[in-house]
């Protein structure tokens, strides 16, 4: 009896321990989950096309140039000048622009032969490749490192500009165009092409009036 008894008295508690596990198995992994749930990421994107551009130019040369540059920038009559050394890589590319050709620069004549009016070569681009280049020393930057490193590539990249016109890839472009446009018209129209280069006349600027 007095264990009949014991059993009775803790008989609610043992119905409600039993009443908390089934709630915390039916219930507990939602609340958990809710927790270490990652928070949702919502992305809005809205890409707007600006502009459409026809690519005409055609890439006929490229020349590809290593130099050390020193770049020396006054300051002050009262301070040394400072020096920038740069160990620079660039390249520049020249090409002829399709887009400059007309309808009247094509000229048939008789059954065999066309004459094509090619524009002027042009660089397309030139730049230094500053992943090949590098700082090789710096003096006297008055801690202005940043600054005359800017300028002294800048100054580089022109250097490649200047050093590409002065061996000739305008020449190699045209004669690059030669090579490779014509066997490729020729082989299209079925006649002999003749590459000349185009002639425009400009008009004389009128002086401004006064």
């Amino acid at each position: 009896m007095p264990l009949f008894r014991l059993i009775l008295k803790l008989l609610p508690w043992i119905l409600l321990i039993a009443l908390g596990v089934f709630l915390w198995r039916s219930f507990g992994d939602f609340f958990s989950d809710k927790e270490k749930q990652a928070p949702e990421v919502v992305v809005n994107y809205n890409t707007v096309l600006t502009s459409v551009e026809d690519l005409g130019k055609m890439e006929l040369v490229r020349y590809n140039f290593k130099d050390v540059v020193e770049y020396q920038k006054n300051v002050s009559k009262w301070v040394p000048d400072s020096k920038i050394a740069l160990i620079v890589s660039g390249e520049a590319v020249g090409c002829v622009d399709f887009a400059k050709i007309t309808q009247a620069d094509i000229e048939f004549q008789g059954d065999t032969l066309v004459q094509v009016a090619l524009p002027e070569p042009e660089i397309c681009y030139y730049k230094v490749d500053h992943s090949q280049s590098k700082v090789f020393s710096k003096e006297n930057t008055y801690f202005q490192d940043a600054a005359l490193v800017e300028e002294a590539f800048r100054y580089a990249e022109n250097n490649v500009k200047r050093a590409a016109m002065n061996s000739g890839i305008l020449k190699q472009t045209q004669v690059n165009a030669e090579k490779i446009l014509k066997p490729i018209l020729e082989e299209v129209t079925g006649r002999r092409v003749v590459l000349v280069q185009q002639r425009r006349i400009q008009n004389p600027q009128l002086p401004p009036k006064r």
